[in-house]
């Protein structure tokens, strides 16, 4: 018979050879996730034996991680700013590229006071409103996606993190006037789709095939939602409150600009962990909207 080791071995061997980079962690991920368990209970129990069962669920597993499907979607969770998540087809995978985005909200909150409202838009699998709400003390955070199945998996992580007390989902479309009596906000938060649409076909087959072009594809130029959220949903937030949003690989400037050109204030970069600016932020004056 075999143990939790003999498969996660074979798991890991097999990966590497077919050219899987980040072979050992994805194959601890796919033996936990055909165990049911946490990496760390898999690492507990490496020496138990295994049905014959199991050893077909772990096959089936590697067999579709090798087809190129991501290996989140075949766990079924991702981990995100410290946070396990539920991630489906209907979401896009949480990036590490996001992380300077939550970094920058949480740092900006700091020393506010408390029952500070903030809004997470195309929020997805709601990664980034979460990590918020976890992180930002009495934060109210407004999960929003016009995808009610994306809507679906962000509630699931609200559950799965015990956030329900602090976070709410609805749906609107980032492209159009918020909802009326939504409130108004110390943040919002912005990770729309940015990707031209011209690129689609050349992404990684693991992105383009299995990750939704929906939350992927930004228009001609990858710049569709920016000018429409900064028109549409500025009026949501409060005096000097910020709107703050992920870019694409050379579309800070264009962003920096639209920002200013609607009178936002203090316009920001920052850059992400490779030194690409990933982060575009503006301060909402009231009173100083440019409408032309």
């Amino acid at each position: 018979m075999q143990t939790y080791n003999d498969i996660y071995l074979d798991a890991r061997k097999r990966l590497k050879a077919e050219g899987v980079e980040a072979f050992a962690p994805e194959a601890r991920l796919i033996v936990s996730a055909a165990a049911g368990k946490t990496v760390e209970q898999l690492t507990r129990d490496l020496n138990l034996y295994v049905s014959a069962d199991f050893s077909e669920r772990v096959e089936s597993y590697i067999a579709r991680r090798l087809a190129g499907e991501p290996v989140a979607y075949i766990t079924g969770e991702w981990e995100f700013y410290g946070m396990m998540l539920n991630v489906t087809p209907d979401v896009l995978i949480p990036r590490t590229d996001t992380e300077v985005l939550v970094d920058k909200a949480i740092e900006m909150l700091r020393g506010r006071e408390e029952n500070t409202r903030v809004l997470d838009l195309c929020c997805g699998s709601g990664c980034i409103g979460l990590a918020v709400a976890e992180n930002v003390r009495n934060s109210r955070v407004i999960l929003v996606d016009k995808s009610l199945k994306a809507l679906r998996v962000a509630r699931s992580n609200v559950l799965k993190n015990n956030l329900t007390r602090s976070v709410t989902c609805i749906d609107a479309d980032a492209c159009a006037p918020p909802p009326v009596l939504l409130g108004s906000f110390d943040m919002l938060l912005c990770n729309p789709p940015y990707i031209p649409s011209e690129d689609i076909l050349g992404l990684d087959p693991s992105v383009r095939d299995y990750e939704p072009v929906e939350a992927l594809d930004g228009g001609p130029d990858g710049l569709d939602f920016y000018p429409a959220v900064t028109r549409y949903w500025r009026a949501v937030l409060r005096d000097r409150g910020c709107l703050m949003f992920e870019v694409g690989i050379g579309q800070a400037a264009a962003v920096k600009q639209i920002l200013e050109d609607a009178g936002f204030a203090g316009v920001q970069v920052f850059q992400d962990t490779l030194g690409i600016d990933r982060v575009v932020a503006g301060i909402h004056i009231a009173g100083g909207e440019n409408n032309g």
